[in-house]
């Protein structure tokens, strides 16, 4: 599926409700779509830790106006399965980034520098007065 409206008309046929019932959710897992035209966009939100984060955002559950009651975690489920064919995790796409230097060469930059130094000190004053 393309769009947010589209998926809300799935949701509609699936449990009843109008557009209006899902629109935000909808639009909620395709926001990055503003930063990341294409496919790549779905790796921020399209996968099951998303879909609790969008239970998190929009509570457990929705109401319909006919007083039926749907959970947040299907509506994310039917949009992620629409997207990708099959519930996928974060590992899912964290497993398919294929790594390139930049991101990790400051970690391993700072571990050197950290285990060639002879004496580290860290000092924090808070409002008690004394180092730590």
């Amino acid at each position: 599926m393309s769009h947010p409206y589209h998926h809300a008309v799935s949701s509609v046929k699936k449990w009843g409700g109008s557009t209006d019932d899902y629109i935000a959710i909808h639009s909620w897992f395709d926001e990055s779509k503003s930063h990341f035209g294409d496919f790549r966009h779905r790796a921020l939100r399209h996968h099951t830790q998303g879909i609790f984060e969008c239970e998190r955002t929009f509570g457990v559950s929705i109401t319909l106006d006919n007083g039926r009651v749907i959970p947040v975690r299907w509506i994310g489920e039917q949009h992620v399965t629409e997207d990708m064919g099959r519930l996928v995790s974060l590992a899912d796409w964290l497993d398919a980034i294929k790594p390139e230097e930049w991101m990790d060469r400051y970690t391993r930059k700072l571990d050197t520098e950290l285990e060639n130094t002879t004496t580290l000190t860290i000092g924090w004053v808070g409002r008690l007065g004394t180092a730590k």
